[in-house]
């Protein structure tokens, strides 16, 4: 391996797991709504990898093409920043949508005194909610369709440093280091998403949150709320 690959390789890994760790829209969405929607460990690993292979996958499919094709990286930008607001307001739109759902659910589920009086003539009262007996995934009857949009915001979203700064360099090497460049890059940002989204439900888990779960479901959705507000205000 040459020297100009090498530091290339170690540049795509810097990249890789800052850029990921300065986006919050990377794992703030899988660390809320696995929250809101009680998604086991292995399932939250899952889908935070799939949606984490989407979201590099298109920039380097991208990439790859406007390499293939001698496309202006000037023109690559421009798409890959077209990507980025529209990811932005999708983030928005479903933020916003899934908060007023939230809010809607929680405010439903207020819990409420009910009296019970038996045959002995005993009585009691005791406090429920209609909906945390059944707060899963498949609640309503319909099934959760959350990871196949938060997939598709994810296919959206751009990798704005990968193209110009790794693979066209990488390109200019020769294809082999394009391809080691663009894996490298991958790995980290992906294992980068994992590793936080994990840390995070892990500490999640030892907090005593019981009190918030009725309202986990609009604090999701503000959480992508923000996360799109990040996005399109402030270039996160």
């Amino acid at each position: 391996m040459s020297p100009a690959l090498a530091a290339l390789c170690g540049t795509a890994a810097v990249l890789g797991v800052t850029h990921t760790l300065l986006g919050p829209d990377h794992y703030l969405p899988f660390i809320v709504m696995g929250k809101a929607w009680r998604w086991s460990r292995t399932r939250l690993s899952v889908i935070t990898v799939l949606c984490g292979l989407g979201h590099v996958l298109s920039s380097v499919a991208i990439g790859a093409v406007g390499i293939a094709l001698g496309t202006a990286i000037g023109r690559l930008e421009g798409l890959e920043s077209l990507r980025g607001g529209l990811t932005g307001w999708l983030f928005l739109g479903f933020g916003l949508a899934y908060f007023v759902w939230g809010v809607h659910r929680a405010l439903k589920n207020r819990p409420h005194t009910h009296a019970h009086a038996h045959a002995d003539g005993i009585s009691h009262d005791h406090d429920h909610g209609h909906l945390e007996e059944h707060c899963h995934a498949h609640a309503d009857g319909t099934p959760n369709m959350t990871p196949w949009i938060l997939f598709t915001l994810f296919v959206f979203g751009p990798c704005e440093p990968l193209i110009p700064v790794l693979m066209v360099p990488a390109a200019r090497s020769s294809m082999s280091g394009l391809v080691l460049v663009t894996a490298v890059f991958s790995v980290a940002t992906i294992g980068t998403m994992l590793a936080t989204v994990l840390g995070a439900d892990l500490g999640l888990s030892r907090l005593p949150v019981k009190r918030l779960e009725r309202w986990s479901h609009a604090l999701a959705g503000l959480t992508l709320l923000l996360c799109g507000a990040a996005m399109q205000f402030l270039g996160l």
